[in-house]
């Protein structure tokens, strides 16, 4: 990925990222069996956060609950490479991929595959206890796999205490940042609330972006117009979902005038 997604020379300049949340695909339990539907509805989102001003996109399987620790199947992949295929050659933005729960080995693939810039890995390093069980760090075959496939200019942006997870022993914090970005090899790092949606704590990114030191920082949930303002001295760029929704809620489809309105008071801020 181009690093002008972070330009270090315009710390002013913020980025912010869109999420393209996919309804259900197949072999989940919510399909409904129309892969064209699913694919238009996707182009669409993508089509209104590149209206509205976004500077980039990431694609998740965000319908296919629930998730799975580990690998998902083959169906998914072939789907969401098709859909994230179809996005670049309509939309001029940088790509991301995020393959949920935390199939860090399949987005990368799926990146490689259609010149996308970037992954999402929830659990890079250590283990967390979720809704799936204990989800183990896949550091070691991820980045194995980057280099096998000549995919290193895909960037690896690692979640620190991700939502929805607890921590298997508790560490100190900047213990964790330091071994997410050292032995993790992590290219960014993701700051999140409690949930989908929920905002961060300001304390926690204050901590984290101090550690971090010159590896970005980004806001992973809760992003809204009401907290640019506190995160902005401390983050690197936001990646929004649920705040660019109709009404704020996650199930609606992209609302280009929110997102018009995020952007704008951001260039305010």
């Amino acid at each position: 990925m181009s690093k002008s997604l972070f330009d270090q020379n315009k710390p002013k300049r913020k980025t912010v990222i869109g999420v393209v949340h996919l309804l259900p695909l197949a072999g989940s339990p919510h399909y409904e069996g129309r892969f064209s539907a699913i694919r238009s509805i996707a182009l669409e989102d993508a089509h209104a956060l590149a209206e509205g001003g976004v500077h980039a996109l990431m694609i998740e399987n965000y319908g296919d609950v629930p998730f799975t620790s580990g690998r998902v199947g083959a169906e998914t992949v072939a789907q969401m490479t098709a859909i994230v295929e179809k996005i670049r050659t309509e939309v001029d933005l940088p790509l991301g991929v995020n393959v949920l729960r935390n199939d860090g080995r399949s987005a990368l693939a799926i990146a490689a595959a259609t010149r996308a810039s970037f992954v999402r890995v929830n659990v890079l390093c250590s283990a967390r206890v979720t809704d799936q069980g204990i989800i183990q760090g896949i550091a070691f075959d991820l980045l194995r796999d980057r280099r096998r496939l000549k995919a290193e200019s895909v960037e690896i942006w690692a979640d620190i205490n991700v939502k929805h997870s607890a921590p298997v022993a508790v560490r100190p914090l900047a213990e964790e940042v330091a071994d997410t970005i050292q032995r993790g090899c992590a290219d960014a790092l993701i700051v999140t609330g409690s949930g989908t949606g929920q905002k961060i704590d300001l304390q926690e990114l204050s901590d984290i972006a101090m550690t971090a030191g010159k590896t970005p920082v980004l806001v992973g949930s809760g992003a809204n117009k009401e907290l640019i303002h506190n995160c902005l001295p401390l983050a690197a760029g936001f990646i929004v979902g649920t705040s660019f929704k109709k009404m704020g809620r996650v199930e609606n489809r992209v609302d280009v005038d929110r997102v018009r309105d995020f952007i704008l008071q951001l260039a305010l801020d």
